[in-house]
């Protein structure tokens, strides 16, 4: 049996319908933008504060200059408002799912199980995260005063979409883990944890917790990379190793998926 099912056009001919019905539900309470839009900018606000605490004691943080560690800052809330947005609501409403039995209704559908859980949630207001994330990235760039190539750009590219696919890809396994036990909360409790180290680049962490931040937890890949991009950091070797990477764990995902679901006891197991 192929280890993928349908195709790619029926992935996101899915993925735009359930966009829009989410965007609609979204919609209907609209109060819930300005209290995201308070959280974001309260977050930014804190981490702006943290940078300049850090910078009034030294000149460069190893090797990253006050202005390049905006642009890790940038890259950091818009990865955190994707994951929020799209990831973490459709892997907790799947961890919900798995526990009450009710993930029948995805696996009887006609389109592959895997992308259905993986696309039918959206939290539109999270996508602010997004939009600051990217303004403070633009901001960082002009500061610096470096002319950004298409080279830099496409890496840039590159990089963010392998660093989401790689977030994704850990997601759906550290979810997948409610196959075989009741409750994983607190482990994407600590994810959350995790991820806040990923405001500064991962050169600052000891060797071990680097390496736990790159391998284990992609956050190097989905955040400082596509920072290198930008800073003119970023070698081919490393791209590459992030192509590899990413391969390897959407291959892995995908087979912890498929395993797990042979454990689910739903009325149509």
């Amino acid at each position: 049996m192929a280890l993928w099912e349908g195709n790619a056009m029926g992935m996101f001919r899915l993925m735009y319908h359930f966009f829009r019905i989410g965007a609609m539900n979204e919609l209907q309470y609209r109060v819930n933008f300005w209290i995201q839009l308070l959280q974001s900018g309260v977050a930014l606000a804190v981490g702006l504060v943290s940078l300049a605490l850090v910078f009034s004691h030294t000149t460069d943080l190893a090797g990253w200059s006050q202005t390049e560690l905006l642009v890790v800052m940038g890259v950091h809330i818009m990865m955190g408002g994707l994951i929020g947005a799209i990831i973490q609501p459709n892997m907790l409403r799947l961890m919900e799912d798995i526990r009450e039995g009710t993930l029948d209704f995805a696996l009887t559908k006609p389109e592959d199980a895997q992308i259905m859980v993986s696309v039918r949630e959206i939290r539109l207001w999270r996508l602010v995260d997004v939009i600051l994330g990217a303004i403070l990235l633009g901001t960082a760039l002009v500061l610096l005063g470096d002319a950004i190539g298409p080279l830099q750009v496409a890496g840039f590219v590159v990089a963010i979409i392998f660093g989401a696919l790689m977030i994704y890809s850990f997601w759906i396994m550290l979810t997948s883990v409610a196959f075989w036990v009741v409750r994983v909360d607190e482990m994407l409790n600590l994810f959350e944890g995790i991820y806040a180290a990923g405001r500064w680049p991962v050169g600052i962490y000891p060797g071990w917790l680097r390496g736990l931040l790159t391998f284990l937890v992609p956050i190097a890949f989905a955040v400082t990379v596509p920072a290198e991009a930008l800073t003119g950091r970023l070698s081919g070797a490393t791209l590459g190793l992030a192509a590899l990477l990413t391969i390897g764990l959407l291959v892995l995902s995908r087979l912890v998926w498929r395993i797990g679901l042979r454990q689910y006891g739903g009325a149509s197991a």
